[in-house]
Order: C-alpha cells, then sequence, then structure tokens
C-alpha cells in the first residue's frame, strides 16, 4: 500500500464536516467562517477569537444541549460569546473530541436550522478522517509572528513613554491607556496588523483617502481611524496618530507633564 502523503488541517475538516449537508454553503461573517442552509446560520469557526486561544466551532444546537454537554466535559465543550445565550454550543477542535461527535453535532445543528424537505436528504452521517495537520501559533493568532512582535514592541515603546500610560487589553489584543481611558490598540484583521487611533471625524474623511486607513466597524462613529501596519511603517506618522489620540484622551495634569518634557 503507498505511503499517505496528503495532509488535511483543521479549517479543512471543518469545510469538510459542514459543507456535506444539503444546501449548506460558507460565507465570511465579522471575519468568520460561518456556515449557512437558505440563510440559516448553523455553524462557525472561530480561531482566537478575541484572545481565548480555542480554534473552536460554534453549533446553534438542539434546546437543552448547551448546558447538557458544557457540564459533562467542560474540557470540550463551552458557551460561545455572542450566540452563547441563544442557546449555540462552542466545540474545542484541537484538544482531543472525536471529529465522530463533532459531525454528529454539526448534523443536529443543521437540523435545527435547515427545512424539513432538506433534512430528510441527508442519509448517513459523514465519516470524516481527523485532521493530521496541527495549527501554527501564526495560524492562532497572526499577532505571534516575529515581524509583529517586533512592531507590537516599538509601538509598547512609544505609548508607555507617555505620562501616565498604561497597557491593558481589548478585545484580547493589547490596547493602552491615558489613565482610565484607551487611547491606542492593535488588532489583525485578515491576518494583518492594524493600529487604532482616534482622530476625530474630520481627519477620518481626510485619512480614509489613502487605502491604508480605514474607519472601524464599532469605534468608527467616535473618530477612530485604523491604520494597516503589516508591511512597512512610517513611525513618524504612527507616532503622530498615538499623540494624537492621547492628547484627546489624556487629563489636562498629563498634558502639563507631556508639554513641559518631564516623566
Amino acid at each position: 500500500m503507498a505511503n499517505k502523503t496528503t495532509t488535511k488541517d483543521i479549517p479543512a475538516a471543518v469545510r469538510e464536516v459542514c459543507l456535506w449537508l444539503p444546501e449548506a454553503q460558507e460565507k465570511k461573517s465579522h471575519g468568520m467562517p460561518t456556515f449557512h442552509v437558505r440563510n440559516k446560520n448553523f455553524a462557525i469557526f472561530s480561531v482566537n477569537h478575541h484572545g481565548s486561544g480555542r480554534v473552536a466551532l460554534w453549533l446553534n444546537v438542539p434546546d437543552g444541549a448547551q448546558a447538557f454537554y458544557c457540564d459533562a466535559e467542560p474540557e470540550h465543550y463551552f458557551r460561545p460569546p455572542y450566540v452563547g445565550p441563544r442557546g449555540w454550543l462552542g466545540l474545542v477542535l484541537d484538544q482531543g473530541l472525536a471529529w465522530t461527535q463533532i459531525a454528529d453535532l454539526v448534523r443536529q445543528a443543521y437540523e435545527k436550522s435547515a427545512p424539513a424537505g432538506l433534512v430528510q436528504k441527508i442519509g448517513k452521517t459523514i465519516n470524516i478522517e481527523p485532521p493530521d495537520r496541527t495549527m501554527d501559533p501564526q495560524d492562532l493568532d497572526s499577532m505571534n509572528t516575529a515581524a509583529s512582535q517586533a512592531t507590537l514592541k516599538i509601538l509598547r515603546g512609544l505609548c508607555v513613554a507617555l505620562p501616565e500610560v498604561t497597557e491593558s487589553r481589548r478585545f484580547g489584543r493589547p490596547a493602552w491607556k491615558a489613565g482610565t481611558k484607551t487611547f491606542c490598540a492593535v488588532t489583525t484583521r485578515a491576518k494583518r496588523l492594524m493600529l487604532d487611533t482616534w482622530v476625530g471625524p474630520d481627519l477620518q474623511a481626510t485619512l480614509t483617502d489613502d487605502p491604508r486607513f480605514q474607519i472601524p466597524a464599532f469605534t468608527g462613529q467616535n473618530g477612530w481611524i485604523r491604520l494597516d501596519i503589516e508591511d512597512t511603517v512610517n513611525w513618524k506618522e504612527a507616532e503622530a496618530l498615538i499623540i494624537g489620540s492621547y492628547e484627546h484622551f489624556a487629563l489636562k495634569r498629563m498634558l502639563n507633564v507631556l508639554r513641559s518634557g518631564t516623566s
């Protein structure tokens, strides 16, 4: 018998276990692969969501299943954010949970979401071979790359040099506060490192003429801007954005220290 040469990673296994079902389709929702049937979501693939460290599948399981599985095997199951209050179940995919069990739960989630006519077409549950390739640290979190860590080191230095700045976490990502108010944060989108700062609505409109800038979904309405810093970084530009945002949120005593040049 010939040696097996092909390999399968977890994302490929997730697509296999979700897309064999009748009319199941994949889309991106909030940056995450989401599986749906007739416009009803039944599964979401989540990797390191908000810094959780989990490789997970969120499923729209039948009523009562969430409590049952979370109580029985908390090492394999959890209540996911956002959709958890609606009864969805989180499955940890890289900690030994059998893929036969995953396939069965995916089927249950699909059956809950799909029209009866499609459910009748399912047939026997897929017999899926488990993935034989683990995910690299940078697949789990693109901030783990050497380049991202080097960029973060410089950003951290620029921020903590300002008066009364502390580092915190926002959605699982590094952020910096002037006193109690966040003025700078980093995030990733499509595995690209992004810098978030406040600039105000007027400057927002000017900056977005440059394709490196975009208005973030949730904070954009409050005057924040997002700069792509994955590739070459103009550090004078980045520093100006950081200081401008700091000055907007800092207290008067902090600004006095900043302008006096003392720390």
